[in-house]
């Protein structure tokens, strides 16, 4: 068990960085230095309000009880869902090969996607941050999911922290286990929500929404929440959330889906309040909220995908979803 004073804490700021820097999820005091070796049964202790940061098989519990209530039915029927997709895989094969193929053949159109939107990023827009830094990229993945992309990130030598709600050993943090294999060291994972992370101020140079910015019940709160753990001239990066041209198209996408599950599963998966899509309007609206300026990014995902709009039109169909990449730098 550890605990450290706000002493330890304001020294901890005059010293180069070396390893994550903790505060608690609940009232924001000083909680420690995650250790390197992110060994089983530690425990944080915060200073201020106690509470007690645990780490179970290698997951770091930092969603508060009173929060996990609040989830736990997105929780339970997201689970159902993504088990109904065949999600995740018992052959570890299948992990090392995401995003580039998807081993199990059921959800391959979207790992294109997801394929692609990766590449441009890594080819594109790591390249640009931060220029002549001279240590990798400290990298929150949000979103992380099974930990794909914080996987990729450190084979390229970056230092990534994968963040979810979801833990199980299939689809959640608990399948990056089998990432150990081809990693020195395992990336640190947190189950914890995109609106109270456990992370000091200024702790990051790039913080990712992974396929996650669309579950946000508050835009402006959850945006905000990732600047403050990004250091001065980093970026805050949006990946595949759908994007639509207006409202109506929007919430006629939201009314679908849920019509779509309640017939195939028996629920219509609502147990968030989640906006689930951006528009200009409501991208616009955080930056007026927080003082930001997006940046548009549009990978290219082929000629087949970019006619969709087109094709949906003529044939009277809603529009359909688009996927592009937003960032902002961070200006302190």
């Amino acid at each position: 068990m550890i605990m450290t004073s706000h002493s330890e804490a304001a020294a901890a700021t005059t010293v180069e960085r070396k390893g994550l820097r903790l505060q608690c999820p609940r009232c924001s005091g000083w909680i420690g230095h995650l250790p390197k070796t992110n060994p089983a049964n530690t425990t944080f202790v915060c200073s201020d309000c106690c509470l007690k940061l645990e780490c179970e098989q290698g997951i770091w519990r930092s969603l508060l009880p009173e929060r996990a209530d609040h989830f736990s039915r997105f929780i339970r029927d997201y689970q159902f869902i993504r088990s109904a997709e065949n999600r995740g895989s018992t052959d570890a094969e299948y992990y090392f090969n995401l995003p580039y193929r998807d081993l199990s053949d059921s959800n391959s159109q979207q790992w294109v996607i997801r394929a692609k939107t990766f590449l441009h990023i890594k080819r594109n827009i790591l390249p640009s941050l931060l220029p002549g830094l001279k240590r990798p990229l400290k990298i929150l993945d949000l979103g992380a999911g099974n930990g794909w992309m914080s996987y990729r990130l450190a084979l390229d030598g970056h230092s990534p922290v994968a963040v979810d709600l979801l833990t199980n050993d299939r689809d959640g943090l608990g399948a990056a286990a089998h990432y150990r294999k081809h990693l020195p060291t395992l990336f640190p994972r947190f189950q914890a929500e995109l609106d109270t992370l456990p992370f000091t101020d200024d702790e990051f140079d790039l913080v990712i929404y992974n396929a996650s910015f669309h579950y946000s019940e508050n835009y402006e709160k959850t945006i905000a929440e990732a600047l403050r753990c990004t250091c001065a001239g980093g970026t805050v990066l949006i990946a595949d959330t759908p994007w639509y041209s207006n409202e109506e198209s929007g919430e006629q996408m939201v009314a679908e889906r849920r019509l779509a599950f309640t017939e195939r599963y028996g629920f219509p998966s609502d147990g968030l309040k989640s906006l689930e899509y951006l528009t200009d309007q409501r991208l616009q609206r955080t930056e007026a909220c927080l003082g930001i300026r997006w940046q548009t990014h549009t990978p290219n995902y082929g000629v087949r995908w970019s006619m969709r709009p087109l094709l949906a039109k003529l044939r009277g169909k809603r529009e359909p979803s688009r996927f592009r990449i937003y960032t902002a730098k961070v200006r302190k």
